[in-house]
């Protein structure tokens, strides 16, 4: 028997979006980060981008748990000698909500080519509207990031 590779013709691609209103930053990224390599199809494979688009709305009201937003530090380096910056994610989240919830997602991607491709089919609003309606994307649902006494 052989190994089975999907052709890209037979790749399709659903849109999701996820409303991130009150979900556990990490726990949800770590699941749109598996809907965007596409590792919850029966066809996933490694070297081929089989995942789906996601819509991320409400990246402002994102949750990090146990003090995180005021202990845990984003870095980031410019390149030259000293060039360090960094913030505390309460910070990040106030400055650019979209962008801090972006960053956290692709991390969880592989850090290569296939990984900047998958990274392109992310989409990341702050607010509670986003201009993909006509995709008509289907609610996924991320149980395991809500929190605690939350239904």
């Amino acid at each position: 028997m052989k190994t089975y590779s999907p052709k890209a013709s037979e790749i399709s691609r659903d849109w999701y979006v996820v409303d991130a209103e009150g979900l556990t930053l990490g726990r949800m990224a770590t699941e749109v980060a598996r809907v965007l390599r596409g590792k919850h199809k029966p066809t996933f494979a490694p070297h081929i981008d089989t995942g789906d688009f996601v819509v991320v709305i409400n990246a402002d009201k994102v949750v990090l748990t146990s003090g995180k937003a005021d202990k845990k530090m984003r870095y980031r380096h410019s390149g030259f000698p000293g060039g360090i910056k960094s913030e505390t994610y309460s910070q990040s989240l106030d400055r650019k909500p979209a962008e801090a919830v972006k960053k956290s997602i692709e991390g969880m991607l592989p850090k290569n080519r296939l990984g900047r491709q998958q990274a392109t089919k992310l989409k990341v609003y702050a607010g509670d509207t986003h201009p993909h309606s006509a995709q008509q994307p289907k609610k996924l649902e991320i149980a395991g990031a809500k929190r605690e006494g939350e239904e």
